[in-house]
C-alpha cells in the first residue's frame, strides 16, 4: 500500500494536479471536435466545414492534502495523511485520438477516439494510510468510525465514439440544436479496495501499528487485467487501454445561440455525458465482496499489523494476507463486472462582451457518488473562463471551483490548429493542491 501512495505522488509530480480538461479551449467560440466532446449539439455549430483532429493529451490530477511546494518534501507520504479531514485524490489522463467531424446543410457529424487512465482515493482515512505509510510511529490509541466507503480505485478503458446533431431552428436571431453521442468502449484494467463501515481501534505502541474492529467491516476487491498484478505501476494503466468490446455509453445535448452577425451575443447548452457502463473479462478478473472481522488471535494477539502492508503493490496480496489472517468472511463472488462511467450534467454559457472578447460560464455537477465500489468518479466543477479570441490566436484564463482542492487559476492559449494550456498552472506555482497540463493540434477547412 505504500507503494501505492508512493505511485500518486509520483502521478503529481509527473502530471501535475487537476480537474478540468482541456479548461477554455473547450468551450471556444472557434467550435470544434473539443467542443462537441463537451455537448454533441454543438457539432451542428462548427466553425468549419470539415475539422480533423490530429491528437490531444491532458494530465489531471487534485488533492485535498498537499500543495506544490510539498513534492520536494521527503516526508510526503506523511503530508497526504495530515489531519483528520478524509484524504480524496484524483489523477486522470485522457488521449484524444484521431478524430473526423463536418458538417452538412443543418447537420453535423463526427467520429472521435479516446483513451482514459484514472487513479483514485475517496474518503480514506488518514489514522490508517498515517499508520501504514509512517515508520515513526507515535504511541496512541485511536478510534475509528467510518461509514463511508473508502476506495482505492484504479482504471483504464478506450473509446470510440459516433456523433450527430441537427439544428432543429433557426432564423435571424436565434438557433436551437440537439445532439447524441453514441460511444462503443473498450475496458483494459480495473482495479478498487472499498472498504465501508468500519468501526474500530488502531492502537500504536513500540512495536508497530495495529486495528482492531467493533463490528464486522465490508470490504469490496476487484481487479481485471494488468491491474490484477500491479496497482501502483503507471505503465500497466497504459498497457492495456484499450481492451475488448464490452460496453456502451452515450452523450445527450441541447444548444442555444443568440445570434450576431456571423457570430453569437451568447451561446448556452446543456449535456449529459457518459450515460452507461462496461463489462470487465479477463483471466484475471475477480470481485469479492467479504465481511471484515479483526479481532486479537493466537497468530496475532494485538491484531491486524497494519505494516504488513507498506510493500504491497496489488490487492491480490493485500486479499491474500486478510484471508491468511482469517478475518476475511466472504459472500457471493462475480467473475465478471460491471462498472458505471461517470455520468456527469454539463451546462455552459458563452458571453460576448465586445468584439474580441468573451467569458464563458461552465457548471459540471455529478450524478452519482463516488463511494460505489463499481463507479469511475468525477470531480464537481465551476468554472469562469475570459478569453481573447483574435481568430487565428487566442488567449484564455479559466478561474475554477473544485470540490477537491477549491480554487484554481489557469491559463491557456491557441495559435491557429495548435493550442496548450492549463486549469491551474498560475495557482499551481503558488503551492495549489491541483495543477495540469494539455495540448494539442487539429485543423479546419472550408
Amino acid at each position: 500500500m505504500k507503494k501505492i501512495i508512493a505511485t500518486f505522488s509520483l502521478l503529481i509530480g509527473f502530471g501535475a494536479f487537476a480537474q478540468d480538461q482541456f479548461s477554455g479551449i473547450s468551450t471556444s467560440n472557434r467550435v470544434g471536435i473539443l467542443n462537441g466532446v463537451i455537448n454533441p449539439a454543438e457539432f451542428a455549430n462548427l466553425s468549419k466545414k470539415f475539422e480533423v483532429n490530429i491528437a490531444g493529451i491532458s494530465f489531471n490530477a487534485s488533492n485535498n492534502k498537499i500543495g506544490f511546494n510539498d513534492l520536494n518534501s521527503d516526508n510526503l507520504d506523511q503530508l497526504i495523511f495530515t489531519g483528520s479531514a478524509p484524504v480524496n485524490a484524483r489523477f486522470d489522463g485522457t488521449i484524444m485520438g484521431p478524430g473526423f467531424a463536418t458538417k452538412w446543410l443543418k447537420w453535423g457529424f463526427a467520429v472521435t477516439t479516446a483513451a482514459h487512465a484514472k487513479f483514485d482515493m475517496v474518503d480514506i482515512d488518514p489514522t490508517i494510510g498515517n499508520a501504514i505509510t509512517n515508520d515513526n510511529l507515535v504511541l496512541n490509541t485511536t478510534v475509528l468510525n467510518n461509514p463511508n466507503n473508502q476506495r482505492l480505485s484504479g482504471t483504464s478503458y478506450g473509446e470510440v465514439g459516433f456523433s450527430l446533431a441537427r439544428t432543429i431552428f433557426e432564423n435571424d436571431k436565434h438557433r436551437f440544436s440537439a445532439g447524441a453521442t453514441l460511444k462503443i468502449l473498450f475496458p483494459g484494467s480495473y482495479s478498487n479496495f472499498g472498504l465501508s463501515k468500519l468501526n474500530g481501534t488502531v492502537t500504536e505502541n513500540a512495536s508497530g501499528a495495529y486495528l482492531t474492529t467493533n463490528s464486522p467491516a465490508i470490504l469490496n476487491v476487484s481487479y481485471s487485467g494488468n491491474l490484477a498484478e500491479s496497482f501502483s505501476n503507471f505503465n500497466d494503466y497504459s498497457k492495456s487501454i484499450f481492451g475488448g468490446l464490452n460496453g456502451f455509453s452515450g452523450d445527450i445535448g441541447v444548444n442555444y445561440q443568440l445570434k450576431s452577425g456571423s457570430g453569437y451575443k451568447v451561446n448556452f447548452g446543456l449535456s449529459i455525458r457518459n450515460i452507461g457502463r462496461m463489462t470487465y473479462k479477463d483471466n484475471n478478473n475477480a470481485s469479492t465482496t467479504y465481511t471484515l472481522n479483526i479481532q486479537p488471535n493466537v497468530q496475532n494477539p494485538q491484531g491486524l499489523d497494519l505494516s504488513v502492508f507498506q510493500n504491497v503493490d496489488n490487492l491480490r496480496e493485500v486479499e491474500q494476507i486478510l484471508r491468511d489472517s482469517g478475518y476475511l468472511t466472504e459472500l457471493p463472488t462475480e467473475r465478471n463486472f460491471k462498472v458505471k462511467l461517470p455520468t456527469s450534467l454539463c451546462t455552459y454559457a458563452d458571453f460576448k462582451i465586445i468584439p474580441k472578447i468573451y467569458v464563458t460560464a461552465y457548471l459540471q455537477q455529478k450524478l452519482n457518488k463516488d463511494d460505489g465500489n463499481n463507479q469511475i468518479t468525477v470531480p464537481n466543477i465551476f468554472s469562469i473562463t475570459p478569453r481573447v479570441n483574435l481568430g487565428f490566436f487566442e488567449a484564455y484564463l479559466p478561474l475554477s471551483f473544485n470540490d477537491i482542492s477549491g480554487t484554481n487559476l489557469g491559463f491557456g492559449f491557441r495559435l491557429a490548429g495548435f493550442y496548450l494550456g492549463s486549469s491551474s498552472i498560475i495557482t499551481t506555482l503558488a503551492n495549489g493542491k491541483s495543477g495540469d497540463i494539455y495540448l494539442g493540434y487539429r485543423f479546419a477547412f472550408l
